[in-house]
C-alpha cells in the first residue's frame, strides 16, 4: 500500500499477534534466571538415606548457623554443576533437621563431607575447594583413603542404635520446647514430667522383661535334694584314722587267734583242785 508522497509503508502484524510474542519473551527471560538459579545439590533425610549404598555419592553434613559451612556453600553449589560430567551424587544433609543422619554418621564436626561408592564410606579430609573435590573424583584420589570398618558402618547395627538414640534425644527436646513455650509450664514441671516417665517407663519394661523371662525359662516347683557331702579332712587326719584301724584290726585278729576264757570258768578252775583234794580225803 502506497502512502501519500509515494513512501511505501508496511503493514504490521495484529496486535494479538505482538502481544504473544511479548508474552514468549518475558517467560524466556524469567526462566532463565531461575533455571540457572536451581541447585543441583540433593537434600537427604532420615527415609531417604539409604540411596548412599548405591552409586557414587559426595555427602556434605552442614547447619545453618555454622559460619565454615555458609562459606563451603558456594563452592559445594559449583561442584554439584560438574556432577553430571564426574558421574555422581552431590548431596547435603541438614543435622538439625536429620538427627538421626548426625548420629548414624557420628557428625562431630561441620561441615563434615563423606565419599560413598558402592556401599562404603570415606571420609573426606582434604581441601575444600571446586578444583580440589573434582580431582578427588576424577583422579580416584578416594583410593588412597581406608573405608569405614563394618562395625562402624552407617547400615551396621551400632550405628543404627546411635541414630535412634540421637532421633529420641531431639523428640524430647522437642516435647520440653513445647511444655515450656506452648504450655507455659515452667522448665523444672518439664523436668518433673520427664523424670516421672521415666520411671513409669523403666518399671513397666522391667515387669515386661520378668514376664519374657518366666515364660521362656519357667521356674521349677519342686527341686531335687541336695546331697550334703562331709568335708574331707587333711591327709594327717586320715593318716591317723587309717593306723587306728589297723590297730583295731590287730586286736581283733589276736582275739580271734587267741580267746578268753570267761571269769566263770576261772572260777571252775580254781575250785577243782579243792573239790579234787576232798575227794581223795574221803
Amino acid at each position: 500500500m502506497a502512502a501519500p508522497g509515494g513512501f511505501a509503508v508496511s503493514s504490521a502484524p495484529p496486535p494479538p499477534r505482538r502481544l504473544l510474542l511479548l508474552f514468549l519473551a518475558l517467560l524466556f527471560v524469567a526462566a532463565g534466571p531461575a533455571r540457572a538459579g536451581r541447585s543441583r545439590v540433593r537434600a537427604l533425610s532420615d527415609g531417604s538415606w539409604r540411596d548412599l549404598l548405591q552409586g557414587e555419592w559426595m555427602v556434605e553434613f552442614y547447619a545453618p548457623w555454622c559460619p565454615a559451612c555458609q562459606n563451603l556453600q558456594p563452592e559445594w553449589e559449583s561442584f554439584a554443576e560438574w556432577g553430571e560430567d564426574l558421574e555422581i551424587n552431590i548431596a547435603k544433609v541438614d543435622v538439625t533437621e536429620q538427627p538421626g543422619l548426625s548420629g548414624r554418621f557420628i557428625i562431630t564436626a561441620l561441615p563434615t563431607i563423606y565419599h560413598c561408592k558402592d556401599g562404603e564410606f570415606r571420609r573426606y579430609q582434604g581441601p575444600r575447594t571446586k578444583t580440589d573435590f573434582i580431582n578427588f573424583i576424577s583422579d580416584q584420589e578416594w583410593k588412597s583413603t581406608e573405608p569405614i570398618s563394618s562395625w562402624f558402618g552407617p547400615s551396621s547395627f551400632l550405628m543404627s542404635s546411635m541414630s535412634a538414640l540421637f532421633q529420641l534425644s531431639m523428640w524430647i527436646r522437642n516435647c520440653h520446647n513445647y511444655f515450656t513455650e506452648n504450655l507455659g509450664i515452667p522448665a523444672w514441671g518439664s523436668y518433673a514430667i520427664f523424670a516421672f516417665a521415666t520411671l513409669f517407663s523403666g518399671l513397666l519394661l522391667g515387669l515386661i522383661m520378668v514376664f519374657l523371662a518366666d515364660c521362656i525359662c519357667p521356674s521349677k516347683k519342686h527341686r531335687p535334694l541336695q546331697h550334703h557331702y562331709q568335708k574331707k579332712p587333711p591327709e594327717s587326719t586320715q593318716l591317723l584314722q587309717k593306723a587306728g584301724e589297723g590297730l583295731e584290726e590287730d586286736d581283733l585278729s589276736d582275739a580271734e587267734v587267741e580267746p578268753r576264757e570267761p571269769p566263770n570258768a576261772l572260777r571252775q578252775r580254781t575250785a577243782n583242785p579243792v573239790a579234787r583234794a576232798g575227794a581223795e580225803q574221803s
